[in-house]
């Protein structure tokens, strides 16, 4: 479609809104399709109620059971997110898990330990990306009492993002992927004593145990190709950038699947112009639902908010910045926060279980 304006829109999107005015933007596909940019009188956010299921979300994972090992949070046919529990063990509790349903993106919250993997051992630490492509079996082994924020993939394989014109160093270097250690992970075996004898498959969410006469990570003599499992850390990646207009959350994303995103949003300068509106502008979605799920920091966007909490924002939700960010930014220079989040194409379901971890007032805070 054509380009057209009427009354008198601002020559750039997210700069020189006129003072007690409001940009929306809503536009399609994510932030890669059609897009208009509409200036207001008002907030799009200054409803005075909200009833009925189209409503945003936060929820405490803070407050989730941990003794339930791993927790379904939200879902659809294609995704489905978790929160992962998983204590220190001795060797011979080890077992290995394999995904028939999907790629795993594991997001380590809290602890530390290793991966064990058919094609070596990976090491983890909060702020860290370990992905695992479908079938492929693993044991996740913690140094360190251990939480993860879990993305499983059930209808693609995860991706990188397209770079453009910023070239494929921009972002994340491959440099940056770390690829699993075969021998050092044949050390770390004889050092634990350990043999895997069992490998849990789950496949239509369903459970089938294969046990073994040897250790199921001993047969490997060694691997070449381009599908295996890798980490990547947050201290590893480099937010894209401009110090005159806001960018979209779009390019901060991570990794790429058919139905979804994955960005990751880091500590970076806040823009200097000072017509540049310096916090994420009020949008309409319109195709994705979107999660975000706050790792650490200092979450200026938001106001009582802390590590470990979720926010779920459905399509139809006009949303942005909450007012108290609005007045607080001028005082500040750079952002301090990090945090994930999953936008995905088809509508979420949220588990029954969230209800008890649910902030019920979430939606009042834009009023504030």
């Amino acid at each position: 479609m054509h380009h057209y304006t009427q009354g008198k829109p601002t020559r750039q999107g997210h700069k020189g809104i006129p003072e007690g005015q409001f940009e929306e933007e809503q536009g399609l596909k994510g932030f890669f399709g059609p897009v208009s940019h509409l200036i207001k009188s008002q907030p799009s956010t200054r409803w005075t109620n909200i009833d009925g299921p189209l409503r945003p979300h936060m929820f405490d994972l803070v407050q989730l059971d941990r003794s339930v090992g791993s927790q379904r949070l939200l879902y659809n046919s294609s995704i489905a997110i978790h929160m992962s529990f998983i204590d220190v063990y001795q060797p011979e509790q080890a077992t290995a898990v394999r995904n028939a349903d999907g790629d795993l993106l594991y997001f380590c919250h809290k602890g530390s330990g290793e991966v064990f993997t058919e094609y070596g051992l990976l090491k983890y630490s909060p702020g860290q990306y370990i992905v695992v492509p479908r079938c492929l079996h693993h044991t996740i082994f913690p140094s360190k009492k251990s939480e993860f924020f879990i993305v499983e993939n059930k209808t693609s394989h995860y991706e990188e993002p397209e770079r453009g014109l910023v070239g494929r160093h921009a972002i994340y270097d491959p440099n940056a992927l770390f690829k699993p250690e075969l021998e050092l992970q044949k050390e770390r075996f004889r050092s634990l004593g350990l043999a895997v004898k069992e490998i849990a498959v789950k496949r239509l969410d369903e459970v089938t145990r294969f046990q073994y006469a040897d250790c199921v990570y001993s047969d490997v003599l060694g691997w070449k190709g381009d599908l295996y499992p890798f980490t990547l850390h947050m201290d590893h990646m480099m937010p894209l950038m401009s110090h005159r207009a806001h960018l979209p959350p779009s390019a901060h994303t991570t990794f790429v699947a058919r139905d979804f995103v994955i960005c990751t949003f880091l500590p970076r300068p806040l823009e200097k112009d000072k017509d540049a509106l310096k916090v994420p502008f009020y949008h309409q979605n319109i195709d994705y639902d979107e999660v975000l799920f706050y790792h650490d920091g200092d979450f200026f966007s938001r106001d009582n908010l802390h590590a470990g909490m979720m926010s779920f924002h459905p399509q139809g939700f006009p949303h942005g910045p909450h007012p108290k960010a609005v007045k607080s930014v001028d005082s500040k220079t750079e952002t301090s926060e990090y945090a994930v989040m999953v936008d995905t194409r088809w509508p979420l379901q949220i588990d029954a279980a969230l209800s008890n971890v649910e902030l019920g007032d979430y939606w009042k805070s834009w009023r504030a």
